[in-house]
């Protein structure tokens, strides 16, 4: 099993478990160059609301979009289009990363910005 592979397999629990609470979720994906933020509706159909360190208006603030700096810009940029969509409250899928560095650096800027979850 590759590493790939391998963070797809623990993802699995965690996306289950929310699917069963039926509420929105944050999911987070991270490369070495960029990362990713999306909430996804309950259903899982769609999704909601999206950040990253590829959009045009970031790319001009941020120097590298793969550091810590930058992940918690995006946490802070996608609870505040969370909250300007009526979302308050979401479930955190880190996607089988770790719970470390630039996720919880995403994770930590979004809580500061009045997501709950």
């Amino acid at each position: 099993m590759d590493k790939k592979q391998s963070r797809l397999r623990r993802a699995v629990a965690t996306r289950k478990k929310i699917a069963e609470l039926r509420v929105h979720r944050l999911a987070v994906h991270r490369t070495n160059l960029h990362i990713y933020a999306n909430i996804i509706s309950p259903e899982g159909d769609r999704i909601l609301v999206s950040a990253s360190s590829v959009e045009p208006e970031l790319r001009k603030e941020l120097a590298n979009g793969g550091n810590v700096a930058a992940a918690a810009l995006i946490g802070k940029r996608v609870a505040e289009k969370a909250k300007a969509a009526g979302i308050e409250t979401v479930a955190f899928d880190r996607s089988g990363f770790r719970y470390h560095g630039r996720v919880k650096a995403l994770a930590d800027a979004a809580r500061e910005a009045g997501l709950k979850f």
